[in-house]
């Protein structure tokens, strides 16, 4: 079969890989539908060292299950399933708790010789614990917003809990990416009265908009958070979402928001250390977020894409084959595309 596969820093290609096959009992064999290229793809593009046998790629995919082992029970082949951006049992003690990214059984996508999800097909380890069957079939025209459950749009949910949005909220969101985006559309499903976007690209921005952003923030540094609480009376907001991960975007996140306030930090940080530490702390400022338990959300977002209440999926404004992965890469990072789904 064919496969993303990263050598280093920039070298991305699509290559003959050994078959996805069944190996223990727990495991399902899916057929790869669409994928997906994501923001947190682009750190090892930046950094990765070279190496000689490569990294397969990719973590957000939909697809059709082909087979299942003995002791898989919720999935069946022909089912068309999605899956969140790790797998996990859904039984251990944290499953258990909503924290499937912390499941004592759990693993990722393109690590430890289990697929990534940039390929043809993909062995997905405890099926029963990862997978959900969708009710639509393989073509349906929702299918760019259900990819987004695999990860965007439930990171995105993940930044506004932890931010604990609710209802009469202002929110700030720290980044104008697809998971910055899907931040918005979160706070604006949770209730939030007023969401403040920080970004500065023209075509996200008016995407933000439409998602329900109604204050727009360009400056950045200082200048942003003057900004920020010119729009706020001097207090800040209520909550911050930084959906970035870099040193700068951090900051401003921890700055933005007022006292009693909390911010939600789902950016894959660049940084060692929390900065700001004794301002947050004597403004008794939460921080909290991480890496999203998408499996914990997929099923209570789910509904809102089936019935059309939410459409993240139009954060995906490149569409291509396989083949056209590498330059889906650079296009991302070169901010030509926000998101780019592959389509098999």
């Amino acid at each position: 079969m064919r496969a993303t596969v990263m050598y280093g820093a920039g070298d991305v290609r699509v290559e003959t890989v050994p078959d996805a096959r069944l190996v223990e009992p727990t495991d399902a064999l899916v057929t790869v539908t669409r994928s997906a290229i994501c923001g947190s793809d682009l750190w090892p593009y930046k950094q990765m060292e070279r190496s000689e046998t490569g990294r397969r790629m990719g973590h957000e995919f939909i697809g059709v299950v082909e087979a299942v082992g003995d002791e898989v029970r919720t999935v069946k082949p022909g089912d068309v399933v999605v899956t969140p951006f790790v797998w996990s049992d859904g039984t251990c003690v944290f499953c258990r708790e909503g924290l499937h990214t912390s499941c004592l059984h759990g693993g990722r996508y393109g690590f430890d010789g289990v697929d990534g999800g940039q390929g043809e097909a993909v062995r997905v380890p405890q099926a029963d614990g990862t997978l959900v069957v969708l009710p639509v079939e393989r073509d349906d025209a929702l299918m760019p917003s259900l990819l987004t459950l695999s990860d965007v749009m439930a990171t995105g949910h993940h930044a506004a809990r932890s931010a604990e949005v609710g209802p009469g909220k202002t929110v700030a969101v720290v980044g104008d990416g697809a998971v910055g985006l899907c931040g918005v559309i979160a706070s604006r499903r949770l209730g939030a009265e007023r969401i403040i976007v920080l970004g500065r690209h023209p075509d996200r921005i008016a995407l933000a908009k439409q998602f329900g952003a109604t204050d727009v923030v360009s400056e950045r540094g200082d200048e942003a958070v003057e900004r920020v609480r010119e729009l706020t009376d001097g207090f800040g907001a209520h909550s911050a979402l930084e959906c970035v991960g870099l040193e700068q975007s951090t900051v401003t996140a921890l700055t933005i928001v007022r006292p009693g306030g909390a911010v939600g930090r789902v950016g894959v940080p660049q940084e060692e250390s929390i900065p700001d530490a004794q301002p947050t702390f004597f403004d008794n400022v939460t921080i909290a977020g991480g890496p999203a338990p998408a499996r914990a959300y997929i099923e209570e977002l789910l509904p809102d894409v089936l019935e059309g209440r939410i459409e993240p999926g139009r954060v995906f404004d490149r569409v291509g084959p396989l083949d056209e992965v590498p330059d889906g890469y650079r296009a991302m990072d070169d901010r030509e595309a926000i998101k780019v789904m592959i389509e098999l």
